[in-house]
């Protein structure tokens, strides 16, 4: 009834939770436990943390790179806790509040970006694929995930997320067509954040929003409020259960905003004006989660306060042991993927292994 009821085609965005704070759909206002809403702000809270003084860190030289998700967070926590535990996740690398979420640890997802290639080592138990910078080809590793589910009675579901740039890639529509050709338990999510690095959204498709693309693929598509963390809530756990159900593929599209740059490497006063971020930051979705949650006196200012104090302390100390950790042995690299190295990787071993003794660094 929910991708009936808002049928991208009508142009119509799911919203249940205004940016005031205020239930505005409150047929659709999801039964979630206290403690499962405060581990959702509070995974919200410790991204926006961590996301900010990892700018911090690579402006000092600290840090290699990093791509900045602040405005995105409703968007990521709302989707990865409607999942189960063991539903697979295959993200981009935007995504550090869904890790957050799922159990990978702070240090493990700096390391990465510290240039540490053990940081791509992902918790076995937390289903969850490695940072993947190859737009588009985190769909069609879901989709795999999904079809092995399917094949092999699992019962999980793949979700994959990817930017509105990302649905120009042709992988984003082979990693569909094919989910939606096996009815594979496969959900998409669209970060629309406004920007594919400098191209606005409306000079990147003519389509009039991106969940309508789901009608080419035979599946339902929903655009979703990506700042209220109760629609992305109720739209990706009816979307996991339609998957998981035998039914096929979901696409949803949220609509939210990149309050920072693309990465670090990246001026985005050059493309968009101050007026424009000023405007989504009254869309702040943290803040207006937090406004709920103080509504129904489950969190409070002091609490938040106290919050924000003890998310500094722990980012700073995970940074500081990160700088601690040694470098990865190149040698290493080669191993991990596979139980036996396959003959090209045995091969590239070899000759990285001759590079190393004759001295190369």
């Amino acid at each position: 009834m929910l991708f009936k009821d808002y049928d991208p085609l009508k142009k119509k965005q799911l919203q249940i939770l205004d940016p005031k704070g205020k239930i505005v759909n409150p047929d659709l206002e999801p039964k979630i436990k206290k403690e499962e809403l405060l581990k959702m702000y509070k995974t919200m809270a410790l991204g926006r943390v961590a996301d900010i003084k990892a700018l911090q860190y690579q402006r000092q030289g600290r840090m290699l790179t990093y791509p900045p998700n602040k405005g995105q967070e409703a968007t990521q926590v709302g989707a990865i806790s409607a999942l189960e535990p063991t539903d697979w996740l295959s993200p981009a690398f935007r995504e550090l509040n869904m890790f957050l979420y799922r159990g990978v640890s702070l240090e493990t997802l700096y390391l990465y970006w510290y240039g540490n290639e053990w940081g791509n080592h992902m918790p076995k138990d937390s289903y969850v694929l490695p940072v993947n910078v190859i737009i588009g080809s985190q769909v069609t590793h879901a989709a795999g995930l999904a079809y092995a589910s399917k094949v092999l009675k699992k019962n999980q579901v793949a979700l994959a997320t990817i930017g509105d740039g990302g649905t120009s890639h042709g992988e984003f529509y082979e990693g569909l067509n094919f989910a939606a050709s096996y009815d594979a338990p496969l959900v998409v999510v669209i970060q629309n954040n406004q920007y594919a690095i400098s191209t606005p959204r409306k000079k990147a498709t003519k389509a009039e929003t991106l969940a309508q693309k789901a009608v080419a693929f035979g599946i339902p598509g929903i655009q979703v409020d990506g700042n209220d963390i109760l629609a992305m809530y109720v739209a990706t756990k009816t979307a996991a259960e339609h998957a998981r159900s035998g039914k096929g593929p979901v696409l949803i599209e949220a609509v939210t905003y990149r309050l920072g740059a693309h990465t670090t490497s990246d001026d985005p006063t050059i493309y968009r004006s101050n007026d424009e971020v000023a405007e989504w930051e009254k869309k702040d979705p943290l803040i207006r989660f937090k406004k709920y949650l103080i509504d129904k006196g489950y969190w409070s200012e002091e609490e938040d306060k106290k919050l924000e104090e003890e998310n500094n302390t722990f980012v700073g100390e995970s940074f500081k042991n990160v700088e601690k950790t040694g470098d990865a042995d190149l040698l290493d690299i080669f191993k991990y993927t596979y139980k036996e190295m396959t003959p090209q990787l045995e091969e590239q071993y070899q000759e990285m292994k001759s590079f190393l003794e004759k001295g190369g660094k």
